[in-house]
């Protein structure tokens, strides 16, 4: 029987039991083991993680636990605030403009997000299979409320979702990922996640109702399903809500 020492910090401790929260976990095992799959058997998901110590070196997810060890585990983005020597990266940067998929607990969010101008895919019935192989094929950020999904070993980049509220969720996610740095509010369809183009009143009349046609001029449309936007009341309760992310 082998025995390591497992310190886990800051925000990864919630996906720790109560009994283990904040303090050394003492860990037994009788097998070979990678140190990813004894850190997801005590609850935490590989793509939440920054940084990996053993006995002050940093090692990758692939490392055979030993006999002894101490381990230490850091979240992103730890490494932000606590340079370390040689740290090997364990999630690869993704260098273009944030995109995301969401499982099917997460409707509303991916709607603020398209809002506020990211790419977003969202169904109601995507598989975990598929969500896990569009999310490492497309390098999509996987957000969701389901933690076995995390650990799939094709979730490269993925996080589990804390808040309930969906207002409060989208404040999650803008902080985590720096978003409002990336804002580009009313690039996409809310409805589908088409791309929004501008176009004239005239071509598109016939289909708006009557008070619309009567006091709004400015319209855009989705070139996938074609939905008709215009600056309504609901934009403005958007825009309120994008402005009170940003401001926060």
């Amino acid at each position: 029987m082998y025995t390591a020492t497992f310190t886990i910090y800051d925000d990864l401790n919630f996906f720790l039991s109560r009994k283990q929260k904040n303090k050394p976990i003492t860990h037994q095992w009788d097998w070979k083991a990678s140190i990813k799959d004894m850190i997801e058997s005590l609850g935490v998901p590989h793509p939440e993680i920054d940084l990996l110590l053993v006995n002050d070196v940093s090692v990758d997810f692939d490392y055979i636990m030993q006999d002894g060890d101490d381990v230490h585990v850091y979240p992103m983005p730890y490494y932000q605030t606590h340079p370390h020597d040689n740290k090997i990266q364990l999630i690869p940067e993704i260098n273009d403009r944030s995109r995301f998929i969401l499982d099917t607990h997460l409707g509303r969010l991916a709607s603020y997000l398209r809002m506020m101008g990211f790419d977003t895919l969202y169904r109601n019935d995507y598989p975990d299979d598929e969500l896990a192989e569009v999310s490492n094929a497309e390098e999509r950020i996987l957000l969701t409320r389901d933690v076995g999904l995390l650990k799939r070993s094709l979730v490269v980049h993925g996080y589990y979702v804390r808040n309930t509220n969906p207002r409060e969720r989208l404040h999650e996610i803008t902080e985590r990922y720096n978003l409002a740095e990336q804002v580009e509010p009313f690039k996409f369809c809310l409805r589908c996640n088409g791309n929004l183009h501008e176009v004239d009143k005239a071509d598109i009349i016939d289909q708006l109702p009557e008070r619309t046609a009567e006091f709004y001029d400015a319209f855009h449309q989705c070139d996938s399903c074609e939905q008709i936007f215009w600056k309504g009341s609901h934009y403005d309760r958007m825009e309120k809500l994008l402005n009170e992310v940003l401001e926060k």
